[in-house]
Order: structure tokens, then C-alpha cells, then sequence
């Protein structure tokens, strides 16, 4: 270990690390009344301290006024020591999303294979596979509102990507809703309701939550209890049904124009198809419609009677 300049850090593998603004302020008071305790870490080339990790503190000692901080080289090199920083990822709070932006890093700029780098960090393939693939599906947009800590890690993780799986919602879809629902504070439980209602329920009210109409798209999501909750097997049979056909409503027409699509053994086959699907539409619109109307007079009728009377 040694002391440095604060100025003398190189800080490019900064939009590697979270941000955490509560841990960050509680940080800077520490280190105010008692100095950096552990030093920050990162590796030497050509004569640059290239910070891997410590940001935190490094932003929390410009803060305090410090210009001498501890430093500890990994490696001699940057491949070196992000592998070094991966392998103690265990005892390090490392968030997925850090280990996955600098497995992209040694898969992109230092052109290292999945079973390389697998091999270096002491993982299986497939624990790199998925760290490759969650930062290829993610929209850049995105990974800067996760990075900054303007929208919560959990809420993409578990309720933005098992859309992108299970309803062929892309990453442009996900990053229109994190722009509009990003830095409002809100918990992860209001942006469940209202990933719902924005990939699940009618074109308007998805635009409503663009428009940056949040609050209202909120309170009428809280008048809708979860999907699942109260409902038997036949129910959830059919509102699986209902999602599947939203889910090619979506992706067929954008198929149908698709350049590939141009072999005649397939329009033979799509137009006997289509003719199918098209004499069945009048008829199966009448009976959405009919089933549209009769879910809400039944939603309306089981409402509690003070709040009808609102």
C-alpha cells in the first residue's frame, strides 16, 4: 500500500460502479471523523493509477478536502485486475450488474473468450453467459438510471426482465418506462403496479404514464388487486391466454414485414393462415369487447360501497 494524490486517480471504470446516495452521506461522515480506513484499489499502466475500486470514497475524500488517499495496486495491468476484483466478488459488495459491466469489459475491450474469463474468476460458463446477456438486453438509457441510482436494481431485475422474456416487450419498450418512472422515488411495489398496468393494459394508459402522468396512472392500478391473488385455475388459464395473444398482437405485424419473409413456400402456407385469422377477427373483437364490458361492470359492482358513492 501506498499514498497518492487524489488527482493522480484515473476514473474511467467509474460508470462500473453503483451509485448509493444514503450509504455515500453516511461514507463522507465516517471519513471526515476518521480518515479513509481501507485503501482504494485499482492497477498501474504507464504510469496511471487506473481506479478499479473505492469510487465511493474517492468522491467522499474530494468532498472532505483530502488530497492524499491510500492506494493498493491488484495487478499490473487492467485485465489483471478487473479478473482480481471479480475472483473477490464474495467478500466484496460487488451488485450483479457491476460484475456483469466488467465481464463486458474483458469480453469486449480485452477480447477475452467466456471460458477465459470463466476460467480466471473460477466460475462456470454459464455464470459469465449471464452477465454478457443481461448487459446486451439492456438499453444504455437504462443502465445509467440503474448506475446512477435513479431506478431500483430490484425492481428491473425482477419485474422489468420477466417482461422482456414473457410478453416480447424489447429494451426500447423498457427504457421509454424507466425514462418516465425513473427519480420519482417511488417504491418498488408502485413500480410493479405500474409496470403492469403499462405493458399489460391498454395503449392509453401507457401513453398517460409517458405523458409523466405517474400519480394517476398510480392510483388506478391501487384499485386493481394483483392478477394471481383470489383467482382458480380456470381464471389463470385464461389470463395467460389473454397475455399470449397481447404478446403476438405485438410481434406479428412487425414479423409480416420483415425482409426475411420471402420464400413462397411460406406465403403459401401465412396466406391460408392469415385468411384464418382474418375471418375470425370480427367475431372474436365482438366477444373481447363484450368481455372487456363485462370485467369492469364486474369490477365496478365489487368495489366497496363507500368508494363507488366517491
Amino acid at each position: 500500500m501506498i499514498e497518492i494524490e487524489l488527482s493522480s486517480l484515473d476514473l474511467r471504470y467509474e460508470k462500473y460502479r453503483m451509485k448509493h446516495r444514503t450509504g455515500e452521506a453516511r461514507l463522507l461522515a465516517s471519513i471526515i471523523e476518521r480518515g479513509i480506513d481501507e485503501p482504494l484499489e485499482g492497477v498501474d499502466v504507464d504510469g496511471r493509477h487506473i481506479l478499479l475500486n473505492g469510487f465511493k470514497r474517492c468522491r467522499c475524500a474530494r468532498k472532505a478536502g483530502l488530497n492524499i488517499i491510500p492506494y493498493l495496486a491488484l495487478a499490473e495491468d487492467e485485465a489483471a485486475g478487473i479478473l482480481a476484483l471479480l475472483r473477490m466478488s464474495n467478500a466484496r459488495t460487488l451488485s450483479i450488474l457491476e460484475q456483469a459491466g466488467f465481464v463486458v469489459e474483458l469480453r469486449r475491450q480485452h477480447e477475452m473468450t467466456v471460458a477465459e474469463i470463466a476460467e480466471a474468476v473460477k466460475r462456470g460458463k454459464s455464470w459469465v453467459s449471464m452477465r454478457l446477456n443481461l448487459m446486451n438486453e439492456m438499453h444504455e438509457a437504462v443502465r445509467e438510471d440503474l448506475f446512477s441510482g435513479a431506478f431500483p436494481v430490484y425492481s428491473y431485475m425482477y419485474t422489468l426482465r420477466p417482461f422482456m422474456r414473457m410478453n416480447s416487450v424489447d429494451k426500447e419498450d423498457i427504457g421509454q418506462f424507466v425514462a418516465a418512472v425513473g427519480g420519482r422515488g417511488l417504491s418498488t411495489r408502485e413500480i410493479e403496479y405500474l409496470a403492469h398496468g403499462y405493458f399489460r393494459g391498454p395503449d392509453c394508459f401507457a401513453e398517460e404514464v409517458r405523458q409523466g402522468k405517474v400519480a394517476v396512472a398510480l392510483e388506478q392500478m391501487k384499485q386493481i388487486p394483483p392478477p394471481a391473488d383470489g383467482c382458480n385455475e380456470f381464471e389463470r388459464l385464461l389470463i395467460r391466454d389473454l397475455e399470449q395473444i397481447q404478446k403476438y398482437m405485438r410481434r406479428i405485424p412487425g414479423k409480416s414485414v420483415d425482409q426475411r419473409v420471402s420464400s413462397s413456400a411460406f406465403f403459401a402456407q401465412a396466406h391460408l393462415l392469415s385468411a384464418g385469422v382474418l375471418s375470425r377477427a370480427p367475431s372474436f373483437l365482438e366477444s373481447m369487447r363484450s368481455f372487456h364490458d363485462r370485467c369492469g361492470q364486474a369490477q365496478g359492482s365489487l368495489r366497496p360501497a363507500s368508494k363507488r358513492r366517491r
